[in-house]
């Protein structure tokens, strides 16, 4: 990903904040929507974690589909003719406004009625290599803010909101509420299914906080090929190092491989992880010369065969077993 993909697109011109959610809706009619053949709303995901909470949130009543197929990068994403023509006969697109400039560009340009961007469901921060400790240089203390005090995408943020299960939570009763603005007539059902996958992602935040606040890990330090889990880190005061910084296809300079090597003995660091999306050629490099072991730690941008689960609370859970792994116990 280069990072200047990270700068969104323009504003809507036409945008409605409905209470937590970034409902945008153009021209009168909105909140009626347009049904396909079947009945169903039509939902357009842009990728993976935005699919889930649709068809988790939507249950019977949407059919969801997704811009990017499994085993692609979805950073990288190129739409498609096909594509653009699948927005404007959607009823609903759900998308993260800056982390896919070519759909953020797509969206913009679609005849559609109900746009739920999910960087203005939560506060947005911007993170580098090392983030962690919830350091006040990482709070999202500057850049645009809308009323309920959510920051909108901005150039520099951090898009992997989803991986930190109290956002992801903030971000499902967002679209919970879009949805049923756009289909009122099943509000009551997905009030009901927003409510269960809060509660679950609940249990979920539970989880990772009884394993990863436990004093007794030998290490709160873990590097990555690059800064997807920055929010995790925060959330669960851990440190998280990344080879390349929030773009996963860029080359670490030697001085930067070097730091990450002395960092890691001072630290005690056990393990350099990659992802099964992009190339793993520089997490084993510097693994193998700093004797170090290497895992999947997955940002789940999407499920393939080569997936540790096969949603994303069950990689999500894997991922809490190889932290806890790599950070040992005293």
């Amino acid at each position: 990903m280069n990072i200047r993909r990270l700068i969104p697109a323009v504003a809507l011109p036409c945008a409605v904040l409905l209470g937590l959610t970034a409902l945008t809706a153009c021209g009168s009619g909105a909140a009626a929507g347009k049904k396909n053949g079947d009945g169903k709303l039509d939902v357009v995901a842009s990728f993976y974690p935005m699919q889930f909470l649709a068809e988790q949130i939507g249950g019977s009543h949407v059919s969801v589909s997704n811009l990017t197929k499994p085993g692609v990068e979805p950073h990288d994403l190129e739409i498609s003719a096909k594509q653009t023509a699948q927005l404007n006969d959607a009823d609903a697109v759900v998308y993260l406004k800056g982390l896919q400039p070519a759909v953020d560009a797509a969206v913009k340009q679609a005849d559609l009625k109900t746009k739920i961007d999910v960087s203005a469901l939560t506060t947005m921060e911007r993170h580098g290599n090392e983030v962690g400790g919830h350091a006040a240089a990482h709070d999202h203390t500057t850049g645009d803010e809308s009323h309920d005090g959510h920051s909108h995408a901005r150039p520099g943020d951090d898009p992997h909101i989803w991986l930190d299960p109290v956002k992801y939570a903030e971000v499902a009763k967002g679209v919970g509420a879009a949805l049923a603005k756009a289909d009122p007539a099943h509000a009551a059902d997905y009030k009901k299914n927003t409510d269960a996958v809060v509660t679950k992602l609940g249990g979920l935040d539970k989880e990772y906080a009884d394993a990863l606040k436990n004093k007794a890990l030998k290490s709160r330090v873990f590097i990555t090929t690059h800064a997807a889990f920055g929010y995790l880190a925060e959330r669960y005061g851990l440190t998280e190092e990344a080879i390349n910084g929030l773009d996963p296809e860029s080359e670490p300079s030697p001085a930067r491989i070097k730091d990450l090597q002395k960092m890691a003995k001072a630290d005690g660091v056990s393990t350099v992880f990659y992802e099964t999306l992009v190339s793993d050629k520089t997490a084993k490099t510097l693994a193998s010369d700093a004797a170090l072991r290497t895992d999947v730690l997955d940002p789940l941008e999407g499920i393939t065969d080569k997936s540790k689960g096969t949603d994303y609370f069950s990689v999500m859970r894997s991922n809490l077993t190889a932290l806890t792994t790599a950070l040992g116990t005293k």
